[in-house]
């Protein structure tokens, strides 16, 4: 198969490229502040960007309208672009090279560490610089707040800049070039020598007084110090193997897209982008999945980042206590779970893939496997030596009631199926988890099950009966996706690694190899049949599917093969290391919200398997 080559590294864009085609979803890289983040094209352009945080509405949409609100530093001249990460942070560098000269700009939304300044709320600093010979650029600035549904006018406050005003919020623009106003935008141009720098910085404010941040030599101070914040958080990670530049790579994308002051990790920074160019899968992702609990707490602990594993944990723990003992399918930074899902149908939607949905329909769904991820997370995180207070423990206990008493239930899985609730076969292995974990974490002393530890066991071996004898279809050799059924499904793929089988198990074995068989194209493999969930249409392979796949295969020790693997399935990265939700198996076309959390989780759970088959150590996933 012929994959989609990354055009940010060598393409030639040109006024009607810009206008007319939206750029391809791998063309786009990430900045952020852990607070909230933005999404810059290839060709100099931010796209995206929520303010004040992941989930709040949007001031540049571009990325699902063309006219939805973007911010354009673009030379002049036909010209061709790379572009890379200063190394092991989020600061992105894109040089631009035209037949007259060469220039890059550094993007960053400055990190603000401690209360040593004052600083505005939230910033977007762009530092041009030229690098060789003279370079022109045509600036172009149109805030569209909320989702472009607010009409807002700049103000020019003389040396403070131009304001925008909404609401009781503020965007200030200040630069050391001239703009002026065409048509509600922004615009400029200016050309760059080598060694010259020009500043554009977009600062935030909300219900406070709005600060202007100085440019020039203060501006290059934000830049370094961000620089240097990033790489001394980088600095933790542990591992050391052959693949640490990409491992490093998703670590910093995964604290990207974290909200420092909860702990939360979203799964991914984007709302709407199409499972199918043109289909309907298209869903908002700028919320935390519990379903990501124990895959993310197993990432951070296995690369030593164990402040950011303890703040995850008791986001968790904290967020879930006002829907306790239930737990919702998702929650907002906050631990919010009224996320009501509504259609904007007045934005074209990414290529025309409509709707544009924010907030999401399924946190109202019965999902039974979150509760054995969120107990799953908190027996790993306690067994690499975390501290679990009395509170949480209580907490984890009721959630183990829970289970006990629906996990006779259908539900919507792991998938979040729309309609009719099933029996799906993953989610009784992640209530036999929940069970076996809390046990687990009894007899550790963290939590008090007592004269209920019989009850405990009895339905875990319930559970694993109904699994092993209506799970598993003899005819096909294979665990099903649903219970009684004969369709095969990627989740059962984690029974290895959440310790309900052995990845050497024949019968695991004989399930990885119809799944192959079913769901494989190129070495991807997508989450289900077709039809399963009842859409229109077919969606893509599916990210965190392939890595658990190639997962599996490391925990059986096959290290070649797995080494093999993997180095195929990071061909399917953009050109700085960031990984989509999906994958058009025929195109190699990055496809879903971007980046996606949980693919990038699933490298690196991969790569720590590599490691651990590397040095004779494949089985060890995790004591039961």
């Amino acid at each position: 198969m012929e994959k989609q080559k990354n055009l940010a590294k060598t393409q030639r864009y040109d006024k009607v490229h810009q206008e007319m085609t939206a750029p391809a979803i791998a063309d786009y890289a990430l900045i952020g502040d852990c607070r909230t983040a933005a999404l810059v094209s290839c060709d100099g352009s931010v796209d995206w960007l929520c303010l004040p945080n992941f989930s709040s509405t949007s001031v540049f949409a571009r990325l699902l309208d063309p006219h939805g609100g973007s911010f354009s530093l673009r030379p002049t001249q036909p010209f061709t672009s790379n572009r890379r990460y200063i190394d092991s942070t989020a600061v992105l560098e894109t040089t631009f090279e035209t037949d007259g000269g060469s220039a890059r700009i550094f993007d960053c939304l400055p990190i603000v560490d401690g209360v040593r300044q004052i600083r505005p709320m939230r910033e977007v600093l762009r530092i041009v610089e030229g690098v060789r010979g003279t370079i022109s650029f045509h600036a172009s600035i149109a805030p569209r707040p909320d989702y472009a549904r607010l009409a807002s006018s700049p103000e020019l406050r003389n040396r403070l800049g131009w304001f925008y005003a909404w609401r009781n919020e503020v965007l200030n623009v200040q630069t050391d070039i001239e703009l002026s106003l065409e048509d509600s935008t922004l615009c400029g141009k200016f050309s760059v020598v080598a060694g010259e720098r020009r500043y554009f910085s977009l600062s935030y404010c909300l219900s406070e007084p709005a600060i202007i941040p100085p440019l020039g030599e203060t501006a290059d101070g934000r830049l370094e110090s961000t620089v240097k914040w990033w790489q001394s958080w980088s600095s933790q990670i542990k591992y050391d193997g052959p693949h640490r530049d990409i491992v490093v790579r998703s670590a910093v994308t995964l604290k990207l897209l974290s909200f420092s002051p909860s702990g939360a990790i979203v799964a991914a920074p984007t709302t709407s982008l199409p499972e199918t160019i043109g289909g309907e899968r298209n869903w908002d992702y700028r919320y935390c999945w519990l379903r990501d609990a124990e895959l993310t707490m197993q990432a951070m602990l296995g690369l030593g980042i164990r402040e950011d594993a303890g703040a995850f944990l008791d986001w968790m723990l904290h967020a879930t206590r006002l829907t306790w003992p239930r737990l919702r399918v998702m929650y907002d930074i906050y631990g919010r779970s009224g996320l009501d899902e509504h259609e904007l149908p007045h934005l074209a939607g990414y290529r025309g893939s409509r709707p544009v949905r924010i907030g999401n329909g399924a946190h109202t769904q019965q999902q039974l496997d979150v509760y054995g991820e969120v107990i799953f997370a908190a027996y790993t995180y306690a067994a690499d030596g975390g501290v679990i207070d009395k509170a949480g423990a209580r907490m984890l206990a009721g959630l183990g009631e829970v289970v006990r008493s629906t996990w006779r239930e259908p539900d919507s899985g792991i998938w979040e199926v729309r309609g009719p609730r099933r029996h799906f076969t993953f989610s009784k292995v992640m209530c036999w988890t929940a069970l076996d974990r809390l046990i687990a974490l009894e007899k550790m002393g963290v939590v008090k099950l007592g004269k209920k530890l019989g009850a405990y066991e009895a339905d875990r071996v319930a559970i694993a009966n109904l699994i092993e004898t209506r799970g598993f279809n003899s005819e096909i050799q294979a665990y099903t996706g649903e219970i009684d059924g004969d369709q095969v499904d990627a989740s059962v793929l984690l029974m290895p690694s959440v310790g309900y089988r052995d990845a050497n198990d024949p019968r695991v074995r004989s399930t990885y190899d119809l799944i192959c068989q079913r769901l494989g194209r190129d070495g991807l493999l997508q989450r289900y049949e077709s039809g399963v969930d009842g859409l229109s249409g077919d969606e893509g392979a599916f990210g965190i599917c392939s890595f658990w796949g190639l997962e599996q295969v490391a925990l059986r020790g096959e290290l070649a093969l797995a080494e093999s693997q993997f180095d195929h399935l990071l061909s399917f990265g953009n050109d700085v290391g960031l990984f989509a939700e999906e994958v058009d198996s025929r195109s190699g076309e990055a496809l879903g919200n971007f980046p996606q959390a949980f693919t990038h989780v699933g490298l690196i759970n991969v790569a720590l398997a590599i490691e651990r088959a590397r040095h004779g150590r494949p089985n060890q996933t995790r004591p039961k």
